[in-house]
C-alpha cells in the first residue's frame, strides 16, 4: 500500500541526480508505486540509469501538462539551472506542494518561480544516499502540518530531519551537516596520511581511521554526556592522546574548524544573494 505519496496526484521530481535517486529509491522501496512518480531530466545518460533502475518509471525530458497532476513538486536540480528548468514548469504546478533540496535557492525564488507559496526547503546531505543522513528543514507560513508530516515522510528513507523556524538558518546547517561530510572525509585521508607515515599500510589507515569515526560518533549519539566530557575521558594528562589534542590546539586546529564552517556559511549565503535572492 503506498503510505508515503498524496493520495492522489502524482509526485514529480524535477532533476534526478543523486538526492532525488536516493528519496526515490527510499518510496519505491517502502512501496510507492513507479506509476505515482515522474521525473524530469533533461540528461540522456541519467534518463536512461533512472530508467534501467526502475523499470515503468515515468523519465522525461521536459516539463509537459503532465505536471499538471502532482500534488507535490521535488525540485533536485543544481542551483544555477533551477530558473531555466523552472520557466517551462511554472504553468502546472502552481497547485502544488513545493519541496527542494537544492543549495542556494530561496524559498521566495521558488514561490515566486512555481506560483504556489506552499514551499519546504530542505538541506540534506550525502549519507542521505545510504538512508543515514540529516536534513535539515525550513517551511513558509502557507505549508500545514500535514504537509510538514508529509514532507518528514517522504525524506524518511534519507535519514533523520531537524526543522528551524528561520530560512537563514539553512546556511548553518549547509556549513555544519550540509558540508560536513567532507570534514570527515577530510580528516580520514589526514588519518590514512599518518598511518603511512607511521609505518602501516594505507588500506591499514582507512581501515583504521573509518571504524575510529563510525565507533566514536555512535558511541556520542547513544551517551548522555557532552562530547567534551567524552573527549576527557580518553585523554590521560601526560599521555598518548594528551600529546595529539596537545599538538592540535598548539596548531590552532580547532578554531581554524569553527572558521572553515563560517566561510561555508557566509558561501552559502553568497549563493542564495546570487542565484535564489
Amino acid at each position: 500500500m503506498n503510505t508515503t505519496t498524496p493520495s492522489s496526484g502524482t509526485l514529480a521530481f524535477i532533476g534526478g541526480g543523486n538526492m532525488a535517486s536516493a528519496i526515490l529509491g527510499g518510496l519505491i522501496d517502502s512501496g510507492t508505486p513507479v506509476a505515482d512518480l515522474l521525473v524530469i531530466e533533461p540528461w540522456d545518460e541519467q534518463r536512461a540509469r533512472l530508467q534501467a533502475r526502475w523499470p515503468g518509471l515515468k523519465v522525461q525530458a521536459g516539463a509537459d501538462a503532465a505536471l499538471a497532476a502532482a500534488a507535490t513538486v521535488v525540485w533536485a536540480t543544481k542551483p544555477q539551472t533551477f530558473a531555466q528548468a523552472a520557466a517551462p514548469c511554472a504553468a502546472h504546478v502552481a497547485g502544488a506542494l513545493h519541496l527542494s533540496v537544492m543549495a542556494g535557492i530561496r524559498s521566495d525564488a521558488i514561490a515566486r518561480a512555481t506560483g504556489s507559496d506552499r514551499v519546504v526547503r530542505s538541506m540534506p546531505n550525502t549519507p542521505a544516499l545510504i538512508g543515514r543522513g540529516i536534513a535539515g528543514l525550513y517551511a513558509r507560513e502557507a505549508v500545514s502540518a500535514d504537509e510538514r508530516t508529509l514532507v518528514e515522510r517522504l525524506l524518511a528513507p534519507t535519514g533523520e530531519v531537524l526543522w528551524v523556524d528561520a530560512e537563514v538558518d539553512l546556511d548553518a546547517i549547509t556549513a555544519l551537516s550540509g558540508s560536513g561530510p567532507a570534514y570527515v572525509f577530510h580528516f580520514i585521508e589526514a588519518m590514512t596520511t599518518a598511518a603511512e607515515r607511521m609505518g602501516l599500510s594505507a588500506e591499514q589507515g582507512k581501515r583504521l581511521a573509518i571504524a575510529t569515526f563510525g565507533g566514536a560518533t555512535e558511541l556520542a549519539r547513544r551517551s548522555d554526556e557532552s562530547p567534551a566530557v567524552l573527549r576527557e575521558r580518553v585523554t590521560s594528562k601526560g599521555g598518548t592522546t594528551w600529546a595529539a589534542l596537545s599538538a592540535m590546539n598548539e596548531a590552532g586546529v580547532g578554531e581554524a574548524f569553527v572558521r572553515a564552517m563560517q566561510a561555508a556559511q557566509a558561501r552559502a549565503r553568497e549563493l542564495g544573494d546570487q542565484f535564489g535572492g
